[in-house]
């Protein structure tokens, strides 16, 4: 049986993907040549991941005389956004809470990393439901005839 396609990204076509962010519609030669000489990718690899990236949906391309330019159809955002969905999904079962607490028990995370976090979970909760204004309140119903 053939594995499965998967909607996420490898690492080498999310080394393209930000290239393609940063950079915009881009020859597959500029890629190549934009890409650090230590990750180095021949042409022809550029080209194929380039392809599974547009099979994929995250790319597309138009011809320029003999020249394909690559576009990302995708977001940056919108990608990160998929990744961690999937992630949660896989690992914790949807459950926010548990890939929070996943994070906060990583022995690696920094007091300032999880005051940060804190406001993040503040910033995003929404507002309480204030209490119904008592009858000397100044409601928009006062005024009017019944």
């Amino acid at each position: 049986m053939p594995p499965r396609k998967s909607n996420t990204l490898t690492e080498a076509e999310l080394r393209l993907m930000k290239l393609l962010w940063q950079r915009g519609e881009s020859a597959v030669s500029d890629l190549v040549a934009a890409i650090p000489s230590e990750e180095a990718l021949a042409y022809n690899s550029v080209l194929t991941t380039l392809r599974i990236l547009e099979q994929k949906g995250y790319v597309d391309h138009r011809q320029e005389g003999r020249a394909f330019l690559y576009t990302p159809t995708v977001a940056e955002r919108e990608a990160s956004r998929s990744e961690i969905r999937h992630v949660l999904g896989r690992f914790f079962s949807n459950s926010r809470e548990q890939l929070l607490l996943s994070l906060l028990g990583d022995d690696d995370i920094s007091p300032e990393e999880v005051q940060r976090m804190k406001d993040a979970i503040r910033d995003a909760a929404p507002d309480p439901v204030q209490p119904s204004a008592g009858p000397d309140s100044n409601s928009s119903s006062q005024g009017r005839k019944a």
